[in-house]
């Protein structure tokens, strides 16, 4: 049955944010990556304003049309590259959020996240990509950046990578019914939701705690690069302009950015509370050197290493875990001050 343009630019105008126009042409991975994204933010809900007409097309076309592309390569895109980048990055906030005190998460459940954001990005429209190489390319690099939450980044770059490596069009397959599609997007969104939800509602003390320090590793890193750094800054608080814009309050004076600062102090006070507790695990003053830090986390590692403990593993674990938490606080780039 062919799709309606007008039918698609109402369902995109009633529930675009939530996908019911690319359910409606039959695009699922679209449809769930809106649905978990809000739309992209409402950027590529509005966006995509313009391209609709084409996404009816390529809707409506045969069946043999679709099977005489599948020999060939899409095209390179920077927007799907960005998106896959992006995307990445988002489902592996959510998943230190809310799965991080999972036993190996930085080994298996964050590069997971990572690459099953970066595959849902690649699976949009009429392409998708390898599934085996995509998730491989996030697990390898892993490792690599093992406990920290910075890892986000260089997962989702080699997973963004190998997935525009290995594009391809998609096969043909015979249509399925709405039900079936709506039951497999059910599942999909309850799997991304429901331990957030968990997370937020029974466990929310500790929710706060790991966005402050997730928000804080990220402000840390980027005062590598002051112009990233604002750049940042100004993206994030875009939504917050635009609402303000919405309500007929074009002013924006300090008080308008109240709740802003406030998310501010309190992962700074967050973090600096964090390197207080670091300082009195390894035993030093504040204001301790480089050298004396690194050289007492030498002496402490070998004091309770697990296989210089046998006969109390459980509390050199603990020991151990807490020095290394120590170690990578303090290591991290200290923020300049009054800036």
């Amino acid at each position: 049955m062919a799709k309606g343009l007008l039918v698609t630019y109402a369902l995109w105008a009633v529930g675009g944010p939530a996908g019911l126009h690319h359910l409606y042409l039959g695009r699922d991975s679209h449809a769930l990556l809106w649905m978990l994204t809000l739309g992209g933010g409402g950027v590529g809900w509005l966006w995509e304003f313009w391209k609709l007409p084409s996404f009816v097309a390529q809707a409506n076309r045969t069946q043999g049309q679709r099977q005489s592309s599948g020999g060939r390569t899409p095209p390179p895109s920077l927007i799907r590259f960005v998106a896959q980048m992006m995307v990445g990055i988002y489902f592996g906030l959510v998943a230190l959020i809310s799965l991080s005190f999972m036993a190996n998460f930085y080994i298996v459940g964050l590069p997971l996240a990572v690459g099953l954001g970066v595959l849902l990005v690649a699976a949009v429209g009429n392409q998708t990509s390898d599934f085996k190489n995509t998730l491989g390319a996030a697990f390898l690099t892993s490792p690599i950046f093992y406990g920290r939450p910075i890892a986000i980044l260089p997962i989702s770059l080699a997973a963004s990578i190998t997935a525009q490596k290995h594009r391809r069009y998609k096969a043909s397959v015979g249509s399925e019914s709405l039900s079936v599609r709506l039951y497999r997007l059910g599942l999909a969104y309850l799997a991304f939701t429901g331990p957030l939800a968990y997370s937020v509602f029974c466990n929310t003390a500790a929710t706060l705690s790991y966005v402050a320090e997730t928000l804080g590793s990220f402000l840390s890193w980027f005062s590598f690069f002051p112009l990233l750094g604002r750049l940042t800054e100004s993206v994030l608080l875009l939504p917050y302009r635009i609402w303000r814009l919405l309500v007929g309050d074009p002013g924006f004076s300090s008080g308008y950015f109240q709740e802003w600062e406030k998310l501010y102090e309190f992962v700074s006070s967050f973090q600096d509370e964090k390197r207080q507790l670091a300082y009195q695990v390894l035993n030093l003053s504040e204001g301790a050197t480089d050298e004396e830090i690194h050289g007492r986390y030498r002496e402490l590692v070998k004091i309770w290493h697990p296989d210089h403990n046998r006969h109390r593993t459980e509390e050199a674990q603990r020991h151990f875990l807490e020095i290394q938490a120590a170690y990578e606080v303090l290591s991290q780039p200290r923020k300049l001050r009054g800036s």
